[in-house]
């Protein structure tokens, strides 16, 4: 049975069982429905109010991560101004990056996100850590909870608690701006830390020097021969190899013209081929006289380097890392990070230090990747964000203080939203508009 099998089986279970609890009214008090979207919910929530005990340190977190909010919240607004501009002077097709289903993140319609539990759990788990930073603050800022639960559409997609809104509405200030601040900060906090962990994960990892054939160069011996790339030779001329120095001995010996035969595996299945080596290409010619046959290796090595000077930046790497989904499922893997995200044949070149340790990385990364790009979104400055509650709660002290009209202040607040969300809009909707009327533009004439 196939994954869209599978995939189909599910939805129509639960459409079954949804609509089964919907239409006999079951479960009312625990089970209500938002379109499609099926949300238990529970008011069991008192064990929230344990946290409590911890009012000063939960405050004194809360108010750095304010600190730390209002400064994402600026970056992005800067980000949004700089790029609107640049993307009307050189407006992309809407393709890659620019294609409209890559704006939804969406595992499996987003083409960066890919359907694996690490990546359903990972965002499961985001969603969880913001939510419950908002219900913790809350409970610290003497503001009640009513309830907490889980959204489901065939699968668990998110959760939510829902503080009371009018001990919300009565509340002001730094204790209002902390709540609403304190999903974001959970959320940095927890993506930062967890590309930590998926460094240190990585350096606990022994690279290999196996002889991992990562591609063959178009028309050369081992294209000619159908050798497949992420095989692993085995044999060369009759003469195991198990690394490629081995393999690197033996080709040293041959001339161009020579004929070899070569064996290589791949998903279990060893292969014999028979290849009659070519010159050196002059672009990868540093004096060699001998046989050519039209391979690159995988070097795992290289990798762990390349990985290590990423490490290297510091609080820069977190940034770098959000843009690797998109260099390997869209861009073509030119960084070779695939291994952190999702299951490779380039796993055969590492030596695992314990059971499940790339499932763990993989893990590691997807939890820090999507908290740290739900935080930063959450920080923009447009009313319902986060970031949008917190700039209207902070125009609105400002104005009091000064004696000014509230009017003034909600004013204030509508333009700059407004603003923002236009810029936010341009940002995606530029590469469409653009390709719709150079369509036009064609037709007409």
């Amino acid at each position: 049975m196939s994954w869209l099998q599978v995939l189909l089986l599910l939805i129509l279970a639960y459409t079954l069982i949804a609509v089964y609890i919907r239409d006999r009214g079951l479960f009312s008090d625990r089970i209500v429905f938002f379109g499609p979207i099926m949300a238990i919910k529970t008011e069991k929530v008192g064990f929230f109010d344990w946290f409590q005990k911890f009012r000063r340190p939960l405050r004194a977190y809360a108010t750095l991560g304010v600190i730390m909010v209002v400064v994402v919240s600026v970056f992005m607004t800067l980000a949004l101004i700089l790029a609107v501009p640049q993307l009307l002077v050189h407006t992309p097709e809407p393709t890659g990056i620019y294609d409209p289903r890559n704006v939804l993140a969406i595992p499996g319609v987003n083409q960066a996100i890919p359907i694996t539990a690490a990546v359903f759990i990972g965002l499961l788990i985001t969603i969880v850590i913001h939510e419950f930073g908002h219900a913790i603050l809350a409970r610290v800022e003497d503001m009640r909870v009513r309830s907490m639960g889980l959204l489901i559409a065939v699968i668990p997609i998110g959760a939510f608690v829902e503080p009371d809104e009018e001990d919300v509405n009565a509340a002001k200030g730094m204790p209002k701006i902390r709540m609403f601040g304190a999903g974001i900060t959970n959320n940095i906090v927890v993506g930062l830390l967890c590309f930590g962990l998926m460094f240190l994960l990585v350096g606990m990892a022994t690279p290999l020097s196996v002889p991992l054939v990562q591609g063959v160069y178009k028309d050369f011996p081992a294209d000619k021969a159908g050798l497949q790339g992420y095989s692993v030779i085995t044999e060369l001329n009759g003469i195991p190899v198990s690394s490629q120095e081995e393999v690197a001995t033996i080709m040293d010996r041959t001339h161009p013209g020579e004929t070899i035969t070569l064996k290589a595996e791949k998903d279990g299945v060893e292969r014999t081929y028979t290849l009659t080596l070519a010159e050196w290409p002059e672009v990868l010619d540093h004096g060699r006289d001998s046989g050519f046959m039209g391979v690159y290796y995988y070097s795992a090595p290289a990798v762990k380097e390349h990985i290590g000077n990423i490490a290297d930046l510091g609080l820069f790497a977190p940034l770098y890392l959000t843009i690797v989904p998109i260099d390997v499922f869209i861009q073509g893997n030119t960084q070779q990070l695939a291994i952190l995200l999702t299951d490779t044949p380039e796993q055969m070149a590492w030596k695992e230090p314990f059971p499940l340790f790339w499932g763990t990385v993989h893990l590691t990364f997807w939890v820090g990747w999507f908290n740290l790009l739900v935080g930063m979104f959450n920080a923009i400055p447009i009313v319902p964000l986060d970031g949008g509650y917190i700039m209207k709660e902070g125009v609105e002290r400002f104005f009091d203080r000064l004696g000014w009209s509230s009017r003034y202040a909600h004013q204030v607040v509508a333009s700059i939203s407004a603003f923002i969300t236009a810029m936010l809009i341009l940002l995606i909707t530029m590469p469409m508009l653009s390709a719709a009327v150079r369509f036009i533009m064609t037709v007409l004439l």
